[in-house]
Protein backbone atom coordinates (compact mmCIF):
# COMPACT_ATOMS: atom_id res chain seq x y z
CA UNK A 1 0.00 0.00 0.00
CA UNK A 2 2.67 2.37 1.11
CA UNK A 3 5.27 1.41 -1.75
CA UNK A 4 4.96 2.35 -5.39
CA UNK A 5 5.16 -0.06 -8.18
CA UNK A 6 8.19 1.27 -9.26
CA UNK A 7 10.50 1.33 -5.87
CA UNK A 8 9.16 -2.53 -6.12
CA UNK A 9 10.72 -2.47 -9.11
CA UNK A 10 14.16 -0.20 -8.04
CA UNK A 11 14.61 -2.24 -5.12
CA UNK A 12 14.54 -5.63 -7.54
CA UNK A 13 17.00 -4.24 -9.74
CA UNK A 14 19.56 -2.51 -7.40
CA UNK A 15 19.52 -5.43 -5.35
CA UNK A 16 20.45 -7.62 -8.39
CA UNK A 17 22.84 -5.12 -9.62
CA UNK A 18 24.74 -5.32 -6.21
CA UNK A 19 25.21 -8.92 -6.22
CA UNK A 20 26.51 -9.17 -9.87
CA UNK A 21 28.66 -6.46 -8.68
CA UNK A 22 30.00 -7.77 -6.16
CA UNK A 23 30.43 -11.09 -8.20
CA UNK A 24 32.25 -9.49 -11.06
CA UNK A 25 34.37 -8.00 -8.27
CA UNK A 26 35.11 -11.11 -6.74
CA UNK A 27 36.28 -12.27 -10.33
CA UNK A 28 38.68 -9.42 -10.92
CA UNK A 29 40.51 -9.97 -7.58
CA UNK A 30 40.76 -13.76 -8.80
CA UNK A 31 42.65 -12.14 -11.83
CA UNK A 32 44.78 -10.11 -9.50
CA UNK A 33 45.78 -12.88 -7.56
CA UNK A 34 46.56 -14.86 -10.46
CA UNK A 35 48.60 -11.82 -11.81
CA UNK A 36 50.39 -11.17 -8.80
CA UNK A 37 51.19 -14.99 -8.68
CA UNK A 38 52.74 -14.89 -12.42
CA UNK A 39 50.18 -17.40 -13.50
CA UNK A 40 48.84 -15.05 -15.58
CA UNK A 41 50.52 -12.13 -17.93
CA UNK A 42 49.52 -8.99 -17.91
CA UNK A 43 48.31 -9.09 -21.76
CA UNK A 44 45.98 -12.35 -20.99
CA UNK A 45 45.12 -10.55 -17.31
CA UNK A 46 43.55 -7.08 -19.53
CA UNK A 47 42.08 -9.57 -21.98
CA UNK A 48 39.87 -11.31 -19.10
CA UNK A 49 38.99 -8.28 -17.28
CA UNK A 50 37.78 -6.05 -20.30
CA UNK A 51 35.45 -9.56 -21.32
CA UNK A 52 34.61 -9.61 -17.56
CA UNK A 53 33.81 -5.67 -18.12
CA UNK A 54 31.85 -6.07 -21.07
CA UNK A 55 30.02 -9.00 -19.81
CA UNK A 56 28.85 -7.92 -16.46
CA UNK A 57 28.37 -3.93 -17.92
CA UNK A 58 25.73 -5.07 -19.48
CA UNK A 59 23.96 -7.37 -17.13
CA UNK A 60 21.72 -4.27 -15.57
CA UNK A 61 20.32 -2.82 -18.90
CA UNK A 62 19.46 -6.43 -19.71
CA UNK A 63 17.62 -6.38 -16.78
CA UNK A 64 16.07 -3.79 -16.98
CA UNK A 65 14.67 -4.48 -20.52
CA UNK A 66 13.69 -7.79 -19.46
CA UNK A 67 11.33 -6.21 -16.20
CA UNK A 68 9.76 -3.90 -18.48
CA UNK A 69 8.69 -6.46 -20.64
CA UNK A 70 9.57 -10.00 -22.90
CA UNK A 71 11.92 -8.64 -25.21
CA UNK A 72 13.20 -11.12 -27.93
CA UNK A 73 16.80 -11.75 -27.80
CA UNK A 74 18.98 -8.46 -28.98
CA UNK A 75 22.87 -8.01 -30.02
CA UNK A 76 23.65 -6.82 -26.39
CA UNK A 77 22.46 -10.35 -24.97
CA UNK A 78 24.45 -12.13 -27.78
CA UNK A 79 27.97 -9.85 -26.94
CA UNK A 80 26.81 -10.54 -23.24
CA UNK A 81 27.35 -14.64 -23.28
CA UNK A 82 30.14 -14.03 -26.30
CA UNK A 83 32.22 -12.04 -23.41
CA UNK A 84 31.55 -14.86 -20.51
CA UNK A 85 32.34 -17.40 -22.90
CA UNK A 86 35.95 -15.85 -23.85
CA UNK A 87 36.67 -15.25 -20.12
CA UNK A 88 35.55 -18.78 -18.97
CA UNK A 89 38.03 -19.77 -22.07
CA UNK A 90 40.78 -17.51 -21.83
CA UNK A 91 41.13 -17.64 -17.74
CA UNK A 92 43.57 -20.49 -15.96
CA UNK A 93 41.68 -22.70 -13.94
CA UNK A 94 43.70 -22.71 -10.95
CA UNK A 95 41.42 -23.75 -7.89
CA UNK A 96 41.53 -21.30 -4.98
CA UNK A 97 39.63 -21.35 -2.08
CA UNK A 98 36.35 -18.89 -0.80
CA UNK A 99 36.35 -17.93 -4.88
CA UNK A 100 33.36 -18.91 -6.92
CA UNK A 101 33.92 -21.17 -9.99
CA UNK A 102 34.36 -19.53 -13.63
CA UNK A 103 31.17 -21.72 -14.34
CA UNK A 104 29.29 -18.88 -12.85
CA UNK A 105 29.10 -16.15 -15.37
CA UNK A 106 27.82 -18.49 -17.88
CA UNK A 107 25.38 -19.80 -15.24
CA UNK A 108 24.11 -16.11 -14.46
CA UNK A 109 24.16 -15.05 -18.29
CA UNK A 110 22.10 -18.08 -18.86
CA UNK A 111 19.44 -16.94 -16.06
CA UNK A 112 19.25 -13.58 -17.75
CA UNK A 113 19.00 -14.90 -21.19
CA UNK A 114 15.52 -17.05 -19.48
CA UNK A 115 14.05 -14.00 -19.76
CA UNK A 116 14.03 -13.49 -23.61
CA UNK A 117 13.68 -17.07 -24.07
CA UNK A 118 10.59 -19.57 -24.27
CA UNK A 119 11.72 -21.91 -21.46
CA UNK A 120 11.94 -24.74 -24.22
CA UNK A 121 14.80 -22.78 -25.41
CA UNK A 122 16.47 -21.99 -22.39
CA UNK A 123 16.56 -25.75 -20.99
CA UNK A 124 18.13 -26.98 -24.24
CA UNK A 125 20.75 -23.73 -23.76
CA UNK A 126 21.37 -24.78 -20.41
CA UNK A 127 22.08 -28.08 -21.21
CA UNK A 128 24.45 -26.98 -23.77
CA UNK A 129 25.65 -24.40 -21.25
CA UNK A 130 26.77 -26.21 -18.48
CA UNK A 131 27.81 -29.26 -20.81
CA UNK A 132 30.37 -27.51 -22.91
CA UNK A 133 31.54 -25.23 -20.25
CA UNK A 134 31.90 -28.31 -17.44
CA UNK A 135 33.63 -30.55 -20.05
CA UNK A 136 35.97 -27.56 -21.31
CA UNK A 137 36.68 -26.79 -17.47
CA UNK A 138 37.04 -30.85 -17.19
CA UNK A 139 39.08 -31.32 -19.78
CA UNK A 140 41.67 -28.51 -18.40
CA UNK A 141 41.49 -29.45 -14.39
CA UNK A 142 40.83 -33.42 -14.33
CA UNK A 143 38.58 -32.36 -11.75
CA UNK A 144 35.58 -35.56 -12.39
CA UNK A 145 31.80 -34.53 -13.63
CA UNK A 146 30.65 -35.00 -10.92
CA UNK A 147 32.55 -32.35 -9.23
CA UNK A 148 32.15 -29.91 -11.70
CA UNK A 149 28.37 -30.98 -13.28
CA UNK A 150 26.44 -31.41 -10.53
CA UNK A 151 27.19 -28.08 -8.56
CA UNK A 152 26.95 -26.19 -11.69
CA UNK A 153 23.73 -27.70 -12.55
CA UNK A 154 22.03 -26.86 -9.32
CA UNK A 155 23.27 -23.57 -9.26
CA UNK A 156 22.03 -23.08 -13.38
CA UNK A 157 18.68 -23.92 -12.46
CA UNK A 158 18.46 -22.02 -8.80
CA UNK A 159 19.94 -19.57 -10.50
CA UNK A 160 17.49 -19.16 -13.51
CA UNK A 161 14.07 -20.08 -11.43
CA UNK A 162 14.75 -17.26 -8.72
CA UNK A 163 15.52 -14.60 -12.04
CA UNK A 164 12.00 -15.67 -13.56
CA UNK A 165 9.97 -15.63 -10.08
CA UNK A 166 11.44 -12.01 -8.94
CA UNK A 167 10.15 -11.00 -12.66
CA UNK A 168 7.04 -12.41 -11.79
CA UNK A 169 6.78 -10.56 -8.35
CA UNK A 170 7.64 -7.50 -10.60
CA UNK A 171 5.11 -8.06 -12.86
CA UNK A 172 2.40 -9.04 -10.48
CA UNK A 173 2.64 -6.34 -7.97
CA UNK A 174 2.63 -3.86 -11.51
CA UNK A 175 -0.60 -5.32 -12.61
CA UNK A 176 -2.13 -5.14 -9.59
CA UNK A 177 -1.66 -1.47 -9.54
CA UNK A 178 -2.41 -0.92 -12.98
CA UNK A 179 -5.77 -3.24 -12.61
CA UNK A 180 -6.53 -0.76 -9.06
CA UNK A 181 -6.13 2.74 -11.00
CA UNK A 182 -8.14 1.14 -14.17
CA UNK A 183 -10.90 0.78 -11.25
CA UNK A 184 -10.36 4.50 -10.55
CA UNK A 185 -10.97 5.33 -13.70
CA UNK A 186 -13.78 3.07 -14.87
CA UNK A 187 -15.39 4.71 -11.49
CA UNK A 188 -14.58 8.00 -12.54
CA UNK A 189 -16.09 7.84 -16.19
CA UNK A 190 -19.39 5.93 -14.69
CA UNK A 191 -19.51 8.58 -12.35
CA UNK A 192 -19.18 10.93 -15.28
CA UNK A 193 -21.91 9.86 -17.32
CA UNK A 194 -23.83 9.42 -14.18
CA UNK A 195 -23.96 12.97 -13.68
CA UNK A 196 -24.22 14.06 -17.29
CA UNK A 197 -27.35 11.52 -18.14
CA UNK A 198 -29.03 12.69 -14.59
CA UNK A 199 -28.20 16.33 -15.90
CA UNK A 200 -29.58 15.29 -19.42
CA UNK A 201 -32.74 14.39 -17.94
CA UNK A 202 -33.37 17.06 -15.65
CA UNK A 203 -32.54 19.78 -18.49
CA UNK A 204 -33.40 18.79 -21.63
CA UNK A 205 -37.33 19.17 -21.29
CA UNK A 206 -37.07 22.82 -19.95
CA UNK A 207 -34.01 23.76 -21.83
CA UNK A 208 -36.10 22.38 -25.31
CA UNK A 209 -39.44 24.50 -24.15
CA UNK A 210 -37.32 27.30 -22.75
CA UNK A 211 -36.01 27.92 -26.63
CA UNK A 212 -39.16 27.38 -28.49
CA UNK A 213 -41.39 29.68 -25.85
CA UNK A 214 -38.49 32.54 -26.42
CA UNK A 215 -38.61 32.02 -30.04
CA UNK A 216 -42.51 32.14 -30.12
CA UNK A 217 -42.26 35.67 -28.11
CA UNK A 218 -39.88 36.77 -30.41
CA UNK A 219 -42.46 36.01 -33.27
CA UNK A 220 -45.20 37.83 -31.14
CA UNK A 221 -43.70 41.49 -29.94
CA UNK A 222 -44.63 42.75 -32.89
CA UNK A 223 -47.77 41.36 -33.92
CA UNK A 224 -49.28 40.50 -30.16
CA UNK A 225 -47.08 42.07 -27.22
CA UNK A 226 -49.36 41.07 -23.73
CA UNK A 227 -49.47 37.69 -25.44
CA UNK A 228 -45.55 37.89 -26.04
CA UNK A 229 -45.42 39.07 -22.51
CA UNK A 230 -47.10 35.84 -21.14
CA UNK A 231 -44.69 33.59 -23.24
CA UNK A 232 -41.47 35.29 -21.59
CA UNK A 233 -43.20 35.11 -18.43
CA UNK A 234 -43.60 31.61 -18.78
CA UNK A 235 -39.58 31.35 -20.10
CA UNK A 236 -39.00 33.05 -16.60
CA UNK A 237 -40.98 30.38 -14.46
CA UNK A 238 -39.29 28.03 -16.63
CA UNK A 239 -35.73 28.86 -16.28
CA UNK A 240 -36.10 28.95 -12.31
CA UNK A 241 -37.32 25.65 -11.91
CA UNK A 242 -34.84 24.68 -14.21
CA UNK A 243 -32.40 26.40 -11.95
CA UNK A 244 -33.82 24.73 -8.72
CA UNK A 245 -33.40 21.60 -10.21
CA UNK A 246 -30.08 21.60 -10.95
CA UNK A 247 -29.49 22.83 -7.37
CA UNK A 248 -31.11 19.74 -6.20
CA UNK A 249 -29.43 17.76 -8.67
CA UNK A 250 -25.81 19.06 -7.05
CA UNK A 251 -26.92 18.75 -3.59
CA UNK A 252 -27.72 15.29 -3.76
CA UNK A 253 -24.17 14.52 -5.23
CA UNK A 254 -22.58 16.48 -2.27
CA UNK A 255 -24.39 14.90 0.28
CA UNK A 256 -23.07 11.75 1.00
CA UNK A 257 -24.48 8.95 3.42
CA UNK A 258 -22.51 7.41 6.76
CA UNK A 259 -23.43 4.13 6.78
CA UNK A 260 -22.74 3.81 3.01
CA UNK A 261 -19.51 5.24 3.59
CA UNK A 262 -18.63 2.97 6.69
CA UNK A 263 -19.77 -0.15 4.74
CA UNK A 264 -17.50 1.30 2.15
CA UNK A 265 -14.51 1.89 4.29
CA UNK A 266 -14.23 -1.50 5.61
CA UNK A 267 -14.58 -3.25 2.34
CA UNK A 268 -11.65 -0.97 1.24
CA UNK A 269 -9.05 -1.28 3.84
CA UNK A 270 -9.91 -5.06 4.41
CA UNK A 271 -9.61 -5.53 0.47
CA UNK A 272 -5.89 -3.84 1.13
CA UNK A 273 -5.06 -5.92 3.67
CA UNK A 274 -6.07 -4.36 6.63
CA UNK A 275 -8.25 -5.12 9.78
CA UNK A 276 -11.60 -2.54 10.02
CA UNK A 277 -13.35 -2.66 13.36
CA UNK A 278 -15.98 -0.16 13.54
CA UNK A 279 -18.23 0.98 16.43
CA UNK A 280 -20.71 3.84 15.23
CA UNK A 281 -23.24 5.30 17.80
CA UNK A 282 -24.65 8.14 15.32
CA UNK A 283 -28.58 7.72 15.23
CA UNK A 284 -29.13 11.02 17.17
CA UNK A 285 -26.91 13.16 15.10
CA UNK A 286 -28.57 15.34 12.26
CA UNK A 287 -28.16 15.05 8.45
CA UNK A 288 -25.80 18.01 8.31
CA UNK A 289 -23.83 15.98 10.94
CA UNK A 290 -24.01 12.47 9.68
CA UNK A 291 -23.13 14.08 5.98
CA UNK A 292 -20.13 16.20 7.49
CA UNK A 293 -18.95 12.70 9.43
CA UNK A 294 -19.27 10.74 5.73
CA UNK A 295 -16.86 12.99 4.25
CA UNK A 296 -14.50 12.59 7.20
CA UNK A 297 -14.38 8.85 7.16
CA UNK A 298 -14.00 9.24 3.26
CA UNK A 299 -11.07 11.06 3.16
CA UNK A 300 -9.26 9.28 6.27
CA UNK A 301 -9.54 6.10 4.31
CA UNK A 302 -8.16 7.38 1.25
CA UNK A 303 -5.60 8.46 3.48
CA UNK A 304 -4.75 5.46 5.18
CA UNK A 305 -5.04 3.39 1.32
CA UNK A 306 -2.68 6.04 -0.03
CA UNK A 307 -0.19 6.90 2.30
CA UNK A 308 0.16 4.06 5.09
CA UNK A 309 1.14 0.47 5.33
CA UNK A 310 -1.41 0.01 7.88
CA UNK A 311 -2.66 -3.76 8.84
CA UNK A 312 -5.38 -2.50 11.13
CA UNK A 313 -7.25 0.56 11.64
CA UNK A 314 -10.54 1.14 13.91
CA UNK A 315 -13.32 4.02 13.43
CA UNK A 316 -14.94 5.31 16.53
CA UNK A 317 -18.08 7.17 16.27
CA UNK A 318 -19.71 8.99 19.52
CA UNK A 319 -21.77 11.95 19.87
CA UNK A 320 -20.73 13.68 16.74
CA UNK A 321 -17.04 12.78 17.66
CA UNK A 322 -14.99 11.16 14.81
CA UNK A 323 -11.70 9.06 15.51
CA UNK A 324 -9.62 6.72 12.99
CA UNK A 325 -6.91 5.31 14.41
CA UNK A 326 -4.09 3.20 12.06
CA UNK A 327 -1.00 1.28 12.80
CA UNK A 328 0.52 2.91 9.95
CA UNK A 329 2.44 5.78 10.58
CA UNK A 330 5.54 4.96 8.89
CA UNK A 331 5.42 7.34 6.27
CA UNK A 332 2.11 8.92 6.78
CA UNK A 333 1.88 12.43 6.12
CA UNK A 334 0.89 15.57 8.08
CA UNK A 335 -2.34 17.05 8.53
CA UNK A 336 -0.86 20.03 5.50
CA UNK A 337 -1.86 17.44 2.65
CA UNK A 338 -4.38 18.99 0.19
CA UNK A 339 -7.56 16.02 0.98
CA UNK A 340 -6.85 16.75 5.13
CA UNK A 341 -6.88 20.36 4.55
CA UNK A 342 -9.68 20.60 2.49
CA UNK A 343 -11.91 18.12 5.00
CA UNK A 344 -10.49 20.79 7.72
CA UNK A 345 -11.47 23.70 6.31
CA UNK A 346 -15.34 22.35 5.52
CA UNK A 347 -15.55 21.27 8.96
CA UNK A 348 -14.43 24.36 10.35
CA UNK A 349 -17.01 26.15 8.12
CA UNK A 350 -19.72 24.04 9.75
CA UNK A 351 -18.37 24.96 13.23
CA UNK A 352 -16.98 21.71 14.17
CA UNK A 353 -13.32 20.70 14.55
CA UNK A 354 -10.43 18.23 13.17
CA UNK A 355 -6.91 17.42 14.15
CA UNK A 356 -4.95 14.19 12.20
CA UNK A 357 -1.28 13.70 14.06
CA UNK A 358 0.79 10.40 15.23
CA UNK A 359 0.35 9.29 18.76
CA UNK A 360 2.89 8.39 21.30
CA UNK A 361 2.18 4.99 21.21
CA UNK A 362 3.15 5.12 17.41
CA UNK A 363 -0.03 5.11 15.58
CA UNK A 364 -1.74 7.90 13.84
CA UNK A 365 -4.99 9.44 14.95
CA UNK A 366 -7.85 11.51 12.59
CA UNK A 367 -10.41 13.08 14.62
CA UNK A 368 -13.25 15.36 13.54
CA UNK A 369 -15.97 16.84 15.73
CA UNK A 370 -19.30 17.85 14.56
CA UNK A 371 -22.09 19.94 16.03
CA UNK A 372 -24.78 17.39 16.86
Amino acid sequence: MAARPETARKILLYWMDAAVMLLGVMFVVVIVIYLADGGISTLHAAAVLTCLLVCFGLFPSLLRDAYDARPRPTPKLVVAGLSAAVAVALVPHQPLENVPTWLEIGVLWLSIAALYLPWAVTLCLGVAVVGLAGGYVMAVTGEPWYGVLVPETFSAVALTVAMLVWRWIWWTIRDAHDSKEAKARLAVSEERLRFARDLHDLLGHSLSVITLKSELAAKLATKDAGRADAEMAQVHRLAGESLAEVQQAVHGYQTLDLDEELAGARVALEAAGARCLIDARADGLSPAARTLLAWAVREGTTNVLKHSAATRCAITIDGGVLEMINDGVDGHPSASGSGLRGLSERLATAGGSFSARPTPAGEFLLRAAVPA
